[in-house]
């Protein structure tokens, strides 16, 4: 349905130092996500990758121009197809929401509507964006759910998501966001809550359905398993800010951040001995310094140093990747080897 991919040299998303503070009255302000960069190509699969509380999901709601306007204040540039998207008006991010760009949200039971059949709530995107008569769009509805893996999408369309498994829901909300076939596709924590044989399922169907459309992917997770399968480059945020980016290869191969190093150890492997216990980074993700005194995983790290809570780290380009840190996992390696 869409027409013009553009030019996969060029970055179909270029988000530039984006900052999100959040400001009630009578609160110190809150600095959700601070000074984040990065692009995405079309056909591109990128992820942000994080624990809960850093930064990823209002990241992404602040692209798709979803944050309230009232206590929140966003700044930076997020570029899409050489357009910023936060200049735009509440009209027009409406128009550009669900055609252009879309977005699979974490819980399908919140993010569909409870009293509405699931064919009326895709198909409606189908007529918003289309113009289309409402027997064209539910038989287009058919066919998305049909695509996503559904059985008997002409039963489903009349039933209501309490009528389906969490699987199901899952597989409406990608049919709804894959309607228009957007050329931007933001998935944030798709596969909460499910097994993980309907998550693999889920990914599957989202992966060809990414794949088809030549869509560009954002995958917002906490789950590193879901990103070696599926993402190009991967971007890990910590506190709000990126940490290290690279290659999904380059990064699960040899970590260098002693974070992103963390929170591989933390996953349970296959060919560890049996009994062997997990290795969770220490503290909680509250435990962090200001960014403006110092690193904010120092109060986590192992290999923190006085420099690490004296001077701010920057995101700087270190061989195949770009790196914040002043003691990296690869020159603990080396000084323990001498």
């Amino acid at each position: 349905m869409n027409a013009g991919r553009r030019d996969n040299d060029q970055p179909l998303l270029s988000v530039r130092n984006l900052a999100v503070t959040f400001q009630l009255r009578g609160q110190h302000a809150a600095k959700a996500v601070d000074d984040v960069s990065f692009d995405i190509r079309a056909g591109q699969h990128v992820g942000l990758v994080g624990e809960s509380g850093s930064g990823k999901s209002v990241t992404s709601l602040a692209i798709m121009g979803l944050l309230p306007r009232r206590g929140v204040r966003v700044s930076g540039e997020v570029m899409f197809d050489g357009t910023n998207l936060l200049s735009k008006s509440r009209g027009e991010m409406s128009a550009l929401r669900g055609r252009d760009i879309s977005m699979v949200f974490q819980d399908p039971m919140t993010s569909l509507n409870p009293v509405i059949p699931i064919g009326i709530q895709v198909a409606e995107i189908i007529q918003r964006h289309f113009n289309a008569s409402k027997s064209a769009a539910l038989e287009r509805t058919e066919e998305l759910l049909a695509r996503v893996g559904i059985p008997d999408p002409r039963r489903r369309l009349g039933e209501y998501p309490h009528q389906l498994s969490g699987g199901m829901r899952q597989r409406v909300l990608i049919a709804m966001a894959l309607a228009c076939e957007p050329r931007l596709l933001i998935a944030d924590e798709p596969t909460t809550a499910l097994d993980v044989t309907i998550q693999a399922q889920v990914l599957e169907v989202l992966k060809k359905l990414v794949a088809d459309t030549d869509a560009a992917l954002l995958m917002i997770t906490h789950d590193l398993g879901i990103v070696a399968g599926l993402c190009d480059t991967v971007n890990v945020m910590y506190a709000g800010r990126v940490v290290e980016s690279a290659t999904r290869e380059r990064l699960f191969a040899q970590p260098q951040h002693p974070y992103t190093g963390g929170l591989l150890e933390s996953i349970p492997k296959l060919d560890s001995p049996r009994g062997a216990p997990l290795r969770p980074i220490p503290g909680s993700p509250t435990q962090v310094l200001p960014w403006s005194e110092g690193c904010a995983f120092a109060p986590r790290c192992g290999n923190r140093t006085e420099e690490c809570t004296a001077r701010t780290p920057d995101l700087d380009p270190a061989g195949d990747r770009h790196l914040r840190c002043f003691n990296p996992l690869s020159r603990t390696a080396a000084e323990a080897r001498r």
